[in-house]
């Protein structure tokens, strides 16, 4: 069968053209992504105003923690996904999608009941101000209202290029972004629905491509479909998905933690307008970071696949060439970050107190960036190789061991400065303990092949 062919690819065909193969659509559809959430934010700084980006970097925290549950059952059955299908165990495999729809209701209805109940408070936890806490409750008031859309959507996606359909899930994403992109426009400047707007454009575009991966998904004649007997939770496929899914879902609410920590810091320093700063930087920084995203995305089916068929040569591969695409994509980050942050500013913002504050931010938080495609490579190649256990440590070493104890301590002694300077550190830091840590493995990985593929 056709399926059959195009997961099977992935235990034979040329790493480097696989890779490519499952990486550009998975590249193409995060930078989409990106590219929405910063057309989104310059469409409300410029059709809102500067508070309005201040009020959505305040929300920063809790959609990072909605990303945590969703990438919980996601990226973890994702994984799962794979490893089965290296084995051949269609079976389960179609176990595993059902049991992704059920969790998904699951966690996102339970999320959503909790947030609004004390929506509020917990904004003003976070470090909104009587100025921005009405911008942030609009828009999240939205958002949460859709979340389970949201993790529905995400979650199939994520299953979508685990199964061999990468062009399928690059495609939901982009056309979820043009829908997106449309609609935001439209309700912000011609209905004068401000920033809640943008919040209804991105639920009603998640929905009309779930209606999509709905319908994809449930063509009997594929490998991998809905089945009404897989809709039965599954003790051990719950398990395996939530523990594999517990290294991206502790990096994004270790993550919210540390938004909230560094918009305190930045309040407290600089103000209002300082998180707004912020949210411009953590976007555009976004745009890149979602490339690496996308090429672990692609790395992710084909290192699982190969690990599951104990095939390590093909994993070493597939790592080598990951490691350098990463690295170059960075680099350019970093180029554009260190020589142009004043024209990155002035694209969100018309505000020049705003933009004064950006640049020299810009500077200190790019410092590092060459090297963060490294730490998020190695990082994913633990998880798709079914080792939850280091990738969980190598998200928390960046997070808790350096970044959390750099905010408290650098701000104290440099204001607004040490708070910019927190993120590199953490970089440098962090990159140093994957280079040791993957190291280890390597050694282990070469002792399982005749012949080494990484020189």
């Amino acid at each position: 069968m056709e399926k059959i062919k195009s997961v099977s690819e992935l235990g034979s065909g040329d790493i480097k053209q696989l890779l490519l193969k499952y990486a550009i659509p998975s590249v193409i559809a995060m930078v989409a992504s990106s590219v929405y959430n910063i057309t989104d934010s310059i469409f409300i700084g410029q059709g809102v105003g500067a508070l309005a980006i201040s009020g959505l970097a305040i929300t920063f925290p809790l959609m990072n923690l909605a990303a945590a549950f969703g990438s919980l059952v996601g990226v973890g059955a994702a994984t799962l996904l794979s490893l089965r299908l290296g084995q051949k165990d269609y079976s389960s495999a179609r176990k595993i999608l059902g049991n992704v729809f059920i969790l998904n209701i699951i966690f996102g209805v339970l999320y959503t009941v909790a947030i609004l109940s004390f929506l509020s408070p917990i904004l003003l936890f976070f470090g909104a101000s009587q100025d921005t806490l009405p911008y942030a409750r609009e828009y999240m008031v939205v958002i949460t209202l859709g979340n389970v859309i949201t993790h529905m959507y995400f979650g199939l996606n994520a299953l979508l290029r685990a199964s061999g359909e990468p062009r399928k899930s690059m495609m939901a994403t982009v056309y979820s972004v043009l829908i997106n992109a449309t609609l935001t426009p439209l309700f912000i400047y011609k209905l004068e629905l401000g920033i809640m707007g943008a919040a209804m454009a991105t639920i009603i575009s998640q929905f009309c491509m779930l209606v999509w991966q709905i319908n994809f998904f449930s063509n009997k004649k594929r490998d991998i479909y809905l089945d009404k007997r897989s809709f039965k939770l599954d003790a051990k496929i719950v398990k395996d998905s939530l523990l594999i899914g517990t290294a991206p879902f502790l990096m994004n609410s270790v993550s919210s933690i540390i938004v909230i920590v560094f918009n305190q810091g930045l309040i407290r320093h600089g103000g209002d307008l300082a998180v707004g700063a912020y949210g411009i930087i953590n976007r555009f920084a976004a745009l890149f970071v979602m490339v690496i995203m996308g090429i672990t995305q692609g790395m992710q089916p084909i290192a699982g696949y190969n690990f599951g068929a104990r095939n390590m040569a093909r994993v070493n591969q597939v790592l080598k060439y990951s490691i350098v695409y990463a690295t170059i994509i960075v680099s350019i980050g970093f180029v554009i970050g260190e020589l142009f942050p004043r024209q990155v500013a002035s694209v969100f913002t018309t505000d020049k107190e705003l933009i004064e504050i950006v640049v020299p931010g810009m500077r200190v938080v790019f410092a590092m960036f060459p090297i963060i495609g490294f730490q998020m490579v190695t990082s994913n190649f633990f998880q798709s190789i079914g080792h939850p256990g280091k990738a969980i440590f190598m998200s928390l070493s960046r997070q808790v061991i350096f970044l959390l104890p750099f905010l408290f301590l650098f701000p104290s002694v440099m204001g607004i400065k040490g708070v910019w300077i927190s993120i590199p550190a953490a970089d440098l830091m962090s990159s140093m303990v994957a280079s040791y840590m993957l190291f280890v493995e390597y050694r282990k990985l070469i002792n399982k092949t005749s012949k080494p593929i990484i020189q």
